[in-house]
């Protein structure tokens, strides 16, 4: 099974790291062919051009820009399986780094295209699963009451689903600052078993 992995926080060394690592490990260690992207440290490029928000031939303009980075992106997530994302939860949003890397790489044409003149999406990717883990320091009645999980809306009805994923799956880990040794080795515990649940 192929499967596509990307974390998304700048510092070296954060929980996020750690959660990338358990995922990436225990999926290989299950067989799987995982395509591991640590954007920050990649230096991925998260600013859309103009020409790539043509809706009919933005897909077209990477190739057109020869931005090889965008174009091995785009093809890894159009033959990916399954998709796994891994970043903190900023003022309710992925980091900007993820948030332009799905501008650009889940184009119209790559990941879904328009079927009805009314905007009704029509999902492009093989994969139908996702999972997504995400670090937090809200506490979870705080984050439903106040702030309505923005993260959940964002992925499991306006991202995902649109590219044909039907099977979102996620996790909050909170809060992650304070938190001790043995809890955070059950977080990766946790993360592992639910990076195999992906592929079972």
């Amino acid at each position: 099974m192929r499967i596509a992995v990307y974390l998304a926080h700048p510092r070296p060394g954060s929980f996020n790291h750690a959660l990338f690592d358990a995922v990436v490990d225990e999926l290989r260690q299950r067989g799987c062919e995982v395509l591991a992207h640590d954007l920050y440290a990649e230096a991925f490029d998260p600013l859309l051009t103009a020409p790539e928000t043509e809706t009919v031939s933005g897909a077209a303009a990477a190739e057109d820009g020869q931005d090889l980075a965008l174009a091995r992106h785009r093809a890894e997530v159009a033959g990916a399986e399954a998709l796994v994302f891994v970043h903190p939860n900023w003022w309710g949003m992925p980091p900007a780094l993820l948030a332009g890397w799905v501008q650009r790489v889940l184009a119209p044409g790559v990941a879904y295209k328009l079927g009805t003149a009314d905007g009704e999406p029509v999902g492009l990717l093989p994969a139908t699963r996702a999972l997504v883990l995400n670090t937090s320091d809200t506490p979870a009645e705080r984050e439903e009451q106040e702030f309505n999980d923005p993260l959940h809306s964002i992925w499991s009805a306006c991202i995902l689903p649109y590219t044909g994923v039907t099977d979102v799956r996620r996790t909050v880990f909170r809060t992650v600052t304070g938190s001790t040794d043995a809890q955070r080795a059950e977080w990766l515990r946790q993360a592992r078993a639910m990076a195999a649940e992906l592929v079972a």
